[in-house]
């Protein structure tokens, strides 16, 4: 269960338009998450597989100028959200939920995975 596989990666253009459209966001500091439910009567939900959610990572040309920065903090969010993914599907689980969701950097400065860890796990406690 500690895997992260393609099944569980968020890459449907149209879902991704549709998760910043309609989804639903909050802050867990470093992370903004923003999510959106899908219906089991929605084509995307075949992309899914046994997962229960789909997730995108995003760190910002913007703030992180190099791709060597940006590579590494995208890395240190998917280790994070790998190792903590547990708690959060059983919480999926429980309210027989799936979703798309996408994880964006808000930090300014590169932050140490230890923080991103804990951003990681207050997203799970915040998560409605």
């Amino acid at each position: 269960m500690r895997t992260f596989s393609t099944n569980e990666r968020l890459k449907s253009r149209k879902l991704i338009g549709r998760l910043f459209r309609e989804g639903n966001s909050y802050i867990a500091y470093p992370l903004r998450v923003v999510w959106l439910p899908v219906q089991p009567d929605d084509p995307a939900l075949a992309t899914f597989g046994e997962a229960r959610a789909q997730l995108a990572i995003s760190v910002p040309r913007r703030t992180f100028k190099t791709a060597v920065q940006r590579n590494r903090l995208k890395r240190r969010i998917r280790e994070a959200y790998r190792l903590n993914k547990q708690l959060f599907y059983e919480k999926l689980t429980a309210a027989d939920q799936h979703i798309a969701l996408m994880l964006v950097l808000v930090a300014k400065e590169e932050v140490p995975y230890a923080t991103i860890e804990a951003g990681v796990q207050k997203m799970i406690r915040k998560f409605p």
